[in-house]
């Protein structure tokens, strides 16, 4: 990893907490240290409700120096927020046209059904329209974690349906999300495109980044970050990053 990260990268479920659920609070605890001596930033594929009920709403009361430090990407990067003292403030949003987002849909659902994975029996809608992305969730998005991981533990319905897909939308991207999802956004808006606005925008190079994800493998959503250039750490679940940032957040001190 970069000897010291100017800023500090996260995917959210799974990597900072269980899918949909809110962090722990050693977790928490650990953020609000990391805000302390860097700039940190969440990048997921949910929408930013998901990021208020999974992480502001848990956050305890801190400056708004420190709370300026964090970044919020929700839908993959292709949505931006910083916290001002209005609240949280969308910075942009790469949002897909009417067209498309109709085509996404009907193709998504059109292959869900064909291969067999449109179920009945879930847990919250199966399709979201989140401005800048659709989402297939195959049990909705309020499915406990342990029925997601039976829907699809090897990810191979997941992936199946990806690829089927993006057959169908060659002008869009199409990929892995969660552990029962898939992501659909304009073309070339992914992770990497969020990191690479960030860079921008914040002024901190990509080299100078660290990103920690659990799905870093090449299906994985994470996997453009990697590509990118990024350094990356993978984690199989948040245990691993509460391990990653007791080592790492230290060593700001000891500078």
């Amino acid at each position: 990893m970069p000897i010291l990260p100017r800023l500090v990268a996260f995917d959210l479920d799974d990597t900072l907490a269980p899918s949909k659920s809110a962090l722990d609070p050693s977790m928490i605890e650990l953020l609000v240290k990391l805000l302390g001596v860097t700039e940190v930033c969440v990048i997921s594929g949910g929408q930013f409700g998901q990021f208020q009920a999974q992480i502001i709403d848990n956050l305890p009361e801190i400056s708004p120096d420190l709370l300026a430090r964090l970044h919020l990407l929700p839908t993959c990067g292709t949505q931006y927020y910083r916290s001002d003292p209005q609240g949280w403030t969308q910075v942009y949003a790469e949002n897909l046209t009417d067209e498309q987002k109709t085509r996404a849909q009907g193709a998504v659902e059109q292959t869900a059904r064909s291969l067999g994975y449109w179920e009945s029996d879930t847990w919250g809608p199966i399709l979201e329209d989140r401005g800048s992305q659709i989402t297939f969730s195959a049990l909705g998005q309020a499915a406990p974690v342990a029925a997601k991981i039976a829907w699809d533990p090897t990810g191979e319905k997941k992936n199946t349906l990806r690829e089927a897909v993006q057959t169908l939308l060659p002008d869009l991207e199409v990929r892995s999300g969660g552990s029962t999802s898939v992501d659909i956004t304009r073309q070339g808006i992914d992770k990497a495109y969020g990191m690479k606005r960030l860079a921008t925008l914040t002024g901190v190079d990509l080299d100078d980044m660290l990103f920690v994800g659990d799905r870093l493998d090449e299906n994985g959503n994470d996997y453009p970050v990697k590509v990118l250039g990024v350094e990356c750490i993978a984690v199989a679940g948040w245990p691993d990053t509460v391990a990653l940032l007791e080592d790492l957040i230290p060593r700001y001190a000891a500078v």
